[in-house]
């Protein structure tokens, strides 16, 4: 019970410089949660599969590099991770290209092992997923996945674990936003904690505000709901109680790419650490503003040890 599990997929990243030329890296909605959760000094894992090339071999290396357990990443023969390129406008919002129709992150609940896999998330101190982590299943993986996590709210912790990013991306559900509705619902259903995107959730059930979205989701059973609207801060249920929270300073971003993330990994590890909602939005809205103004998902370590109070 003491690892945070992460799930999810993480990619071949290519980003463009102000130079025109694109920088390799590595990244994925929840790996990059996973990382920011592990330098905040949180035990957590990450669950996904690769394959057998370099690309995979380098993308276990960073996240041992950033003391994240990789022992629940199958490799499979014959295959290679996903892409994405990243481009960026003048005020720093970014657009996204994806090649990953194949990538081997998708057969994670289907693939040799995978009983592990749903075995940990079961013993897990939380579970840590996305909705483009529920993108990638098929219905079969999907079942596999949302079983392991109705079974750990089973156990004594209860429902206290398993943590819900809607993120959610049209073109990663072909458009079928009634399917994508049913799988966001049985996910919520199976959750406790969710912190989505304003933004999102307007493109998926068009609420008409942040209060709106907690109001529909408290509905499933959730008990501590974070809505991310961007510069305008953050809105926090938690403990009976909705409050807003600004941004501590506005910044002008370089690059947008790992704001959820970052805010997630800030707000959750402050919370698993004692740290009370407001508080811990706080910190998520921190770490969010030092890292779009950085370009990549997952800012240098140097930087990222600069912030700490010394």
């Amino acid at each position: 019970m003491s690892k945070v599990v992460c799930v999810g997929e993480v990619m071949v990243e290519l980003a463009r410089g102000s130079d025109g030329r694109f920088g390799l890296a590595y990244g994925g909605d929840t790996f990059n949660t996973a990382v920011y959760l592990a330098r905040a000094g949180v035990d957590v894992a990450y669950a996904t599969a690769l394959g057998d090339d370099t690309f995979s071999s380098e993308i276990l290396a960073l996240g041992a590099a950033e003391a994240v357990d990789m022992s629940l990443v199958p490799r499979l023969r014959g295959r290679v991770p996903g892409l994405y390129l990243i481009t960026t406008d003048d005020a720093g919002e970014r657009s996204f290209n994806y090649w990953r129709d194949t990538a081997p992150a998708r057969t994670l609940f289907e693939a040799e092992g995978w009983q592990q896999v749903a075995a940990a998330l079961v013993d897990a101190r939380a579970v840590y997923f996305s909705g483009i982590t529920l993108s990638l299943y098929s219905n079969q993986g999907l079942g596999r996945f949302l079983a392991a996590l109705e079974m750990a709210g089973s156990t004594t912790q209860g429902r206290r674990r398993q943590v819900f990013d809607g993120n959610f991306r049209p073109r990663n559900w072909g458009g079928d936003l009634n399917r994508a509705r049913t799988v966001f619902a049985e996910a919520l259903k199976r959750s406790s904690m969710a912190l989505p995107t304003f933004e999102d959730e307007v493109a998926l059930w068009g609420d008409a505000s942040p209060a709106a979205t907690i109001e529909r989701m408290t509905t499933y059973g959730l008990t501590e709901v974070v809505v991310k609207n961007g510069a305008a801060g953050a809105l926090v249920h938690a403990d009976g109680r909705t409050v807003e929270v600004p941004v501590e300073r506005a910044v002008a971003p370089l690059d947008t790419t790992g704001a959820g993330d970052s805010f997630n990994a800030g707000y959750l590890s402050a919370r698993l650490q004692g740290a009370g909602p407001e508080e811990a939005a706080r910190a998520g809205h921190r770490l969010a503003a030092e890292v779009i103004m950085h370009r990549g998902a997952i800012i240098p370590r140097a930087i990222h040890e600069g912030m700490r109070p010394h």
